[in-house]
């Protein structure tokens, strides 16, 4: 009976120890579903931290693109301001080297009065177009020729060595409105 109570023991030991060693077993197909649950939930939030930080970026993105559209615009409409009767003031261009050219016509003549008249005119107007932004292009024979501002007409043999490549006479004036030029002067070169 000792040999049967001993097995009995041992089998009960035994029994113990099979469930013993089962136990984890189960515990670690029970650790199993949840490392995996774990890495599906960890690879879950990669994939949701990855999809969220390209939303930002492109949030980010458009953000800064519509910065940058305000900013040509804002631009854009300022230019415009400056330069909005550009077409009225150049059209009115002609009109104003006509009244030159009868200021220099009435000086010739003896009639004062006409002189003084179409003078004040002149002036009224030419003040009326510089404050709305125009501004004559300086120019004088003798300056250096500069194919970004000025419109050569013609070259001639320059008179003196001193005009070669220079200005030797000016055709027509020109004009700057702001900082564009609408009207180039016309100018005779020294060859």
């Amino acid at each position: 009976m000792s040999i049967n109570k001993e097995q009995e023991q041992r089998g009960e030991m035994f029994d113990e120890e099979q469930s013993f060693q089962e136990e984890p077993e189960q515990t670690r197909e029970e650790v199993d579903p949840t490392q995996e649950e774990m890495t599906e939930q960890r690879s879950e939030e990669e994939i949701l931290k990855e999809e969220l930080g390209k939303e930002k970026d492109k949030f980010l993105r458009l953000f800064a693109e519509f910065e940058n559209y305000k900013k040509r615009t804002t631009r854009e409409r300022m230019e415009l301001y400056k330069t909005a009767g550009q077409e009225v003031i150049s059209a009115l261009l002609p009109v104003l080297d006509d009244f030159d050219r009868a200021v220099r016509e009435i000086d010739r003549s003896e009639d004062t009065e006409l002189f003084k008249g179409v003078t004040l005119i002149q002036n009224k107007f030419r003040d009326t177009l510089m404050a709305k932004g125009l501004e004559e292009i300086e120019i004088h024979p003798g300056d250096t020729f500069d194919a970004e501002i000025h419109e050569a007409v013609t070259q001639i043999p320059a008179p003196d060595k001193k005009l070669q490549g220079k200005v030797v006479d000016v055709i027509e004036k020109g004009y700057k409105l702001g900082d564009r030029i609408i009207r180039h002067p016309k100018v005779v070169v020294g060859k």
